[in-house]
């Protein structure tokens, strides 16, 4: 059996046990890549009804002052002019050669308090990043230990909210949020935010509530057969909707230009970090893939344009939600999306259809 005594742990550790989750470690945390009825069965669950993630893990950095509305338009690639208190904003922190420190969410509480969610794996060096590049009256706070998250995700979350009972007004519109909530009895911070390209919420509450929380959903989800979902079907989810990674589809030598996430960067504003880099023309892009052939590629896997490397998957794997083997790849630029695709898996050459992505998406 596994040691996973030197990993960090969530709050929901023991549940995820009790629950029969298969515990791996992912970036130094103990959490569980599937339970018992596996992943494809997870996937299923969020498509069609509603599926529950532990996503305690990410992080959670505040940054307060009367000189935060500066600061953070000097270091992210998006614009937070128009956002008013209640709004998330996707957006990247790059370093001066254009590459991704992270991807993040900014949620606006009011003009002098904003919360930054960043990746778990990147929640240290993220704040060493937010702390080095500070100026004028901000203070930047490192919380994470501070909150439990949960990734309620599916059409039928409602329904699940609904029996848990909850008191305040839901966030209707995607990318806003109520802090002023409680579900369950427990105070709460509800977001229509996910990653998983489906409808639903997130929902942060103090560390010490995330149990109760947790357990509190899961009986409520009996009543549209919710499953527990680990990262297994959290990986296939975002995949299937074409959503980065970090790590994978971006990283300090990948640029979010190049990454082809050009929506959450406003090249119109004033100076930002990594600006002058973006501005030059890009050199790879990322594109979607079809397998034709049998096989499943995966990151690093050569992509071949007419017999000739242009390119290396970043993602791949089986899509159960459209059917078939997809893969998302970082190829040449000028690369001719309508030539002869192929992917080079340990020497095997398995054919490849150009195909736009996302390959899921929600009706």
């Amino acid at each position: 059996m596994e040691n996973f005594d030197n990993l960090k742990k969530t709050q929901l550790y023991q549940s995820h046990i009790k629950l029969g989750g298969k515990i791996v470690d992912f970036g130094g945390w103990a959490l569980p890549v599937q339970y018992g009825a596996g992943i494809l069965e997870e996937c299923k669950a969020v498509r069609q009804r509603a599926g529950l993630f532990d996503v305690s893990h990410m992080g959670e950095v505040d940054v307060i002052g009367s000189g935060a509305f500066d600061y953070i338009q000097r270091l992210v690639t998006n614009d937070i002019t128009t956002m008013t208190p209640g709004r998330c904003r996707y957006a990247v922190l790059c370093y001066e050669n254009g590459g991704a420190v992270d991807d993040v969410l900014i949620y606006k509480y009011s003009d002098d308090h904003y919360l930054f969610i960043v990746n778990a794996g990147n929640t240290d060096k993220d704040f060493a990043w937010m702390q080095q590049n500070a100026f004028g009256d901000v203070q930047i706070i490192n919380n994470s230990s501070k909150w439990g998250q949960l990734a309620l995700q599916g059409p039928k979350h409602q329904a699940v909210l609904n029996a848990a009972g909850f008191e305040g007004e839901l966030p209707m519109k995607y990318y806003t949020f109520n802090d002023k909530m409680t579900v369950a009895g427990i105070p709460c911070l509800v977001s229509r935010t996910g990653y998983t390209g489906e409808d639903g919420v997130e929902l942060y509450c103090a560390a010490e509530d995330t149990e109760r929380l947790h357990a509190a959903l899961m009986e409520a989800g009996k009543c549209v057969d919710m499953l527990p979902c680990g990262l297994g079907a959290r990986d296939t989810l975002r995949f299937e909707a074409g959503m980065p990674l970090y790590g994978h589809e971006m990283n300090e030598n990948i640029t979010p230009m190049e990454c082809d996430l050009g929506f959450a960067i406003k090249l119109n504003k004033p100076d930002f970090i990594g600006k002058d880099a973006l501005l030059k023309p890009r050199q790879r892009k990322r594109i979607g893939l079809k397998l034709t052939g049998k096989g499943v590629a995966r990151p690093e896997a050569d992509v071949l344009l007419n017999g000739e490397k242009v390119g290396v998957v970043t993602s791949g794997g089986p899509a159960p939600s459209v059917g078939g083997n997809y893969c998302m790849a970082l190829v040449n630029a000028d690369a001719d999306e309508h030539g002869a695709w192929a992917v080079s898996i340990r020497g095997r050459v398995i054919e490849c259809e150009s195909v736009p992505m996302p390959f899921y998406k929600r009706a």
